[in-house]
């Protein structure tokens, strides 16, 4: 568990940097949230709560074989604030790695269950900026680019051909074990699909727990009394969530926290109050239950869950 102290403390180190370098702003957000609505804020909370479940019932939904409900509920709990102490998902992905080898499963279809566990999360997302988007015309135009948007573009599609070149070249060197790996991976796939309940569970637990998060958001800035729309306040924060994953940092601490300030001021947010409810959000899905997430995922290493 050093390590996990280790790391915690320089997230917190990163943090306090952060915080320093915007104060004023902070200050104005949190002056808001301490005179926030109450029951928006218990809303909050409970959706906040509702994730972890949400995020166990998809993570069912990936694997053919039953899991033990509880762990499987308290391993989601660890691999959220592990998830916050390291970069891009990886913490959640260590441990959820290493709770499905604990359950019997292949490291290889362990490895495929995350993996269509994350594509159904990311299906979901954009099915949800779809419908967000049709019911709010004009909420996704882009600010004014630049002049320098034109060198930043012909960056982009020489980044853009080179990747594709590279994994072009990729493809056809390991041709052989890639039809190997994706053989075993549509088989492990069809397994999951040839079970319905299995099937509602992976997709209804996505779309819950993004939908919830979305929720999160929502009831804090009802509570601050953003005057943005609910539908747009969603659609800002799966549009922000979904570019953070792009920066590779803990939780997205910064890159999370900027994106959705962001785009929570060109929904027509005062700088405050965006402010606010990012903080609020941030304060509900990390801080309070980072010290009580990393303390669980000691339990299970100790119990040998993980």
């Amino acid at each position: 568990m050093s390590w996990h102290a280790g790391v915690s403390l320089l997230v917190l180190v990163c943090a306090g940097f952060l915080a320093r370098r915007h104060w004023p702003v902070i200050e104005v957000g949190a002056s808001r949230l301490a005179h926030a609505d109450r029951g928006w804020l218990l809303v909050a909370t409970a959706a906040t709560l509702a994730t972890w479940a949400c995020s166990a019932l998809a993570q069912q939904g990936a694997v053919a074989k039953p899991l033990p409900a509880g762990r499987l509920v308290a391993v989601q709990f660890a691999a959220a604030a592990a998830n916050h102490v390291l970069p891009s998902g990886l913490g959640a992905g260590a441990v959820n790695l290493r709770f499905l080898t604990r359950c019997g499963l292949p490291v290889a279809r362990s490895a495929t269950a995350l993996a269509v566990k994350a594509c159904a999360g990311t299906a979901v997302r954009g099915c949800l900026i779809g419908g967000l988007a049709l019911t709010c015309p004009g909420a996704l135009r882009l600010p004014p680019l630049p002049a320098t948007a034109g060198t930043l573009t012909a960056w982009t599609v020489t980044a853009s051909a080179t990747a594709v070149v590279v994994t072009a070249v990729a493809a056809v060197l390991l041709a052989g074990p890639l039809r190997r790996a994706l053989r075993s991976v549509l088989l492990d796939v069809r397994a999951v699909y040839e079970l319905p309940a299995r099937a509602a569970a992976l997709w209804g637990g996505s779309l819950a727990f993004a939908a919830l998060h979305a929720a999160v958001v929502v009831a804090v800035a009802q509570a601050v009394g953003l005057p943005v729309s609910p539908a747009r306040v969603a659609l800002a924060y799966l549009v922000a969530s979904s570019a953070a994953v792009l920066l590779p940092t803990p939780g997205g601490l910064g890159s999370l926290d900027a994106a959705l300030v962001l785009a929570l001021t060109f929904a027509g947010a005062p700088g405050g109050a965006a402010a606010s409810t990012v903080l609020g959000y941030r304060l509900l899905t990390v801080w309070l239950p980072l010290l009580p997430g990393l303390v669980t995922l000691g339990m299970l290493i100790r119990r040998r869950v993980l």
